[in-house]
């Protein structure tokens, strides 16, 4: 089977990228400097860069030209689950920093209402927009009980979710949690700056308060080439 050119070209680019002849930050050669190395057409080029950007290697940024992306794919052990995400990170000298996207009283969804065993018909939900040393990484969507979303919102603004719940004393008993994979739709693959189909890491959880109730239902759909788990298993 013959290779393609354009994916010919963007792999010999790839291997470059990875070798550290283009570093993070660094902007590759223009289009046409390209077409002059690979004595190919404009269109190949373009196709070659774009399975590039698909990649997640690089980002074509509209009059300026296409620039290599940071690399470093953060790691989250989930050994100790009560280690809140920023300290882990920062431990290992990685700033977690988050925008948030939303924050309102909605329509408690069946699945939300069901895994929090609560008749409440609305929730508050938040969305957050996770960055890795600057690099986007995730996406975190939570449901929360009314009375904690209505009383704790300001605070859940402008911190992360289990730092706010540390710093109010509501104590974290427990937290169930499952890992699968899923597809980016069009608002997650915006957010994450990924194609529309691309492959995610899904970590989705239940958090028990006090008397193991339940008061928050979340997940969390991050980018497999910038952030993962890790577990360390004890015989």
């Amino acid at each position: 089977m013959v290779t393609p050119l354009h994916v010919s070209i963007s792999e010999k680019l790839r291997h470059q990228i990875e070798a550290g002849d283009y570093v993070s930050g660094e902007k590759l050669p223009s289009e046409h400097e390209l077409m002059k190395t690979f004595q190919v057409s404009r269109i190949t080029v373009r196709q070659a860069i774009a399975n590039l950007v698909n990649q997640g290697l690089v980002s074509s940024q509209q009059g300026k030209g296409v620039f290599v992306v940071p690399q470093q794919k953060v790691t989250y052990s989930l050994s100790s689950p009560m280690v809140l995400l920023a300290d882990d990170l920062s431990k290992k000298g990685i700033e977690l920093t988050f925008k948030n996207l939303t924050f309102r009283k909605v329509r408690s969804p069946q699945e939300v209402q069901t895994a929090l065993a609560s008749a409440e018909k609305q929730v508050y939900l938040q969305k957050k927009l996770l960055y890795m040393n600057g690099a986007v990484g995730a996406i975190d969507i939570s449901y929360i009980l009314p009375e904690l979303g209505k009383s704790l919102g300001p605070q859940l603004k402008q911190e992360m979710t289990f730092v706010v719940l540390e710093e109010c004393a509501i104590a974290i008993e427990s937290i169930d949690a499952t890992i699968e994979c899923t597809r980016a739709d069009y608002e997650t693959s915006d957010y994450l700056e990924v194609p529309l189909g691309h492959p995610l890491i899904v970590y989705r959880y239940i958090v028990y308060g006090p008397a193991q109730k339940p008061i928050l239902w979340g997940e969390t759909l991050s980018r497999a080439d910038r952030f993962c788990y890790s577990l360390n298993i004890q015989p």
